[in-house]
């Protein structure tokens, strides 16, 4: 008859599920949550680790040779009973031969031996000589071991000591607890029957239901009469009730419970970011919408004012014109070729002049008055860009808070992120340069950014204002020029209408620089400022990005992790009914 202590399809499923762990901690500490990073490394380690079996009993009631038999790994694990004198605990463990002092209480044994894999070994001194050192044993065996197996000599079970180690033991720890009645070999069968019956009633006294007890001849066992030794009853005992039995699967199924709610707290911390970031990628998707919405906006305040100066300059050149064509009449240029000679201002020479000198002083008059008109709505617009997307990043929703135990560290990146990004743009709204474009400024231009004073937004309309009027005037004063010219060569002989037609063509020249310089110089402005505006969104950008590629990974963890888990669920009811 076969006597295993593990079933193999329990090792598979705690091979299994200790998979699981190890790929659940990988996912924990991506979560930087202390508490949860300690549990499932304690978690890690409890379920790696083998089945722990205490054995306490008398000096010389057989320990050792009883746990050599248990093992049967055809060799002595346990050489020597500990001294009597040194109170020293033996841990019994899988590994390369070596032995370990721990403290003066405790050493742990290493053995290459496989059943170590599976079952460790506390092997503890005599009950009557570890009195004043058992609370060394009760803290860190007894309630963490799977078995207590309490060794005693066949031919006297009751001496004192070992009765009251077990009185020190709590009511909770007697519920895993088996008697051994060791070197049975040595007794009469009858007498070894008393004692059975005599250790039955005193478990039962000191509060024992139904105990378990065995009698056993390790020696024989070893010999290899496992039946015949009584430990093949010993071992089918473990084996249905706490390696094979239900107590192993419900560690497993307590394990899992553990794994799961875990799994439930990362899920929720995970389903937080992720909204989060969606939460995030909306309003960055809103601050772009805003901003291009704007900027359209803004350049169609922008095609306004300059349809309104192109107005005032059709207006105006229209009229001198007119006046021009007027005067350039034979008779009327005659006329004043004659009266030049008692007074220069009636001369042809002297009329021009006043000609274009009224054409210049209407232009600026008027187009001064158009740009200080249309500025305004340009700069409210611009100014309005740049207010919405303050007041956006002002009431950003924040969804991961910094309290929920999981990916506080994220939430903490987040909230500095977000603090960073308000305190950078309030800066920059104030800051006079960020609203100067020096490729819109015409060359020898009088204006530089210190002349405008209040600095950020209340700039704009100071700037715009008066590089408008400077290109404006710029424009409108080349073409008075090329036209004083063209007055300069104008005698009583030239043709009328080859001198309009040059008047008309400098006018025209100067309407579609006007027109087109300004569009293009004012666009460019406003794509300036609101690239500038969007250039603050580089670290929140590069967050989202992080984030995305983060989120990504944990869900991917998570849901493989979920699947195992469930997988491993189903096959440990499946196993344990």
């Amino acid at each position: 008859m076969s006597h295993e202590i593990i079933q193999p399809a329990l090792r598979s499923l705690r091979a299994r599920l200790s998979e699981s762990i190890k790929s659940l901690h990988e996912l924990v500490q991506r979560t930087n949550n202390p508490d949860l990073t300690e549990n499932i490394s304690d978690l890690r380690e409890r379920i790696q680790e083998p089945f722990m079996f205490v054995i306490v009993g008398e000096v010389k009631s057989g320990k050792s040779s009883f746990v050599n038999a248990l093992l049967n790994t055809g060799e002595d694990i346990c050489k020597v009973a500990p001294d009597p004198c040194t109170d020293t605990i033996q841990q019994v463990l899988y590994g390369e031969e070596d032995v370990v002092v721990v403290n003066e209480y405790l050493k742990k044994i290493y053995h290459p031996v496989g059943i170590l894999k599976e079952i460790a070994i506390v092997d503890t001194p005599g009950t009557n000589t570890i009195i004043q050192h058992h609370q060394e044993i009760t803290e860190r065996f007894i309630p963490v071991s799977d078995l207590i197996v309490f060794v005693f000599e066949a031919k006297n079970p009751y001496r004192q000591s070992a009765w009251e180690f077990f009185d020190y033991i709590s009511v909770e720890w007697r519920k895993k607890v088996i008697f051994i009645l060791q070197q049975a070999d040595l007794m009469e069968d009858e007498d070894l029957k008393i004692n059975i019956e005599g250790v039955t009633r005193q478990a039962e006294k000191k509060g024992v239901n139904h105990p378990q007890v065995f009698a056993v001849s390790a020696k024989q066992a070893m010999a290899g009469d496992i039946d015949g030794s009584g430990m093949g009853k010993v071992i089918d005992y473990i084996n249905a009730n706490v390696t094979g039995g239900r107590a192993p699967w419900l560690k497993l199924e307590n394990n899992l419970t553990t794994l799961n709610e875990i799994m439930n707290k990362i899920g929720a911390g995970l389903h937080a970011r992720k909204d989060q970031l969606l939460e995030d990628q909306r309003f960055r998707e809103e601050v772009i919408e805003t901003l291009q919405s704007q900027g359209r906006h803004s350049k169609n305040q922008v095609k306004m004012l300059v349809e309104n100066m192109v107005a005032v300059y059709d207006r105006i050149t229209a009229e001198a014109k007119n006046d021009l064509s007027r005067g350039l009449g034979f008779f009327t240029l005659v006329k004043r070729s004659f009266l030049s000679m008692f007074s220069k201002k009636e001369s042809a020479t002297g009329w021009l002049s006043e000609l274009t000198e009224k054409m210049e002083t209407s232009l600026k008059q008027q187009l001064t008055v158009k740009v200080n008109e249309g500025v305004v709505s340009v700069a409210d617009s611009i100014q309005q860009m740049a207010k919405i997307i303050q007041l956006k990043i002002q009431n950003s929703k924040t969804i991961l808070k910094g309290n929920q135990g999981i990916f506080d560290d994220i939430s903490e990146k987040r909230v500095q992120v977000m603090h960073d990004l308000q305190q950078a743009f309030s800066e920059f709204l104030n800051r006079t340069e960020n609203f100067v474009d020096e490729r819109m400024i015409p060359k020898d231009s009088q204006f530089t950014p210190d002349l405008a004073k209040g600095g950020g937004l209340a700039v704009i309309g100071v700037v715009m204002a008066t590089v408008t009027k400077s290109m404006a005037f710029d424009i409108t004063g080349g073409i008075l020029s090329a036209v004083g010219i063209l007055f300069a060569g104008i005698t009583v002989g030239i043709k009328r209408h080859k001198v309009l037609n040059s008047f008309t063509f400098e006018v025209a020249r100067g309407r579609k620089a006007l027109e087109e310089d300004i569009s293009e110089k004012l666009g460019q402005y406003v794509d300036t400022i609101e690239k500038r505006i969007d250039q603050n969104f580089q670290d929140f950008d590069a967050m989202i990005q992080l984030e995305g590629h983060e989120t990504s990974k944990l869900t991917e963890m998570q849901s493989k992790i979920e699947s195992q888990l469930a997988e491993i669920e189903s096959d440990l009811k499946q196993q344990s009914v």
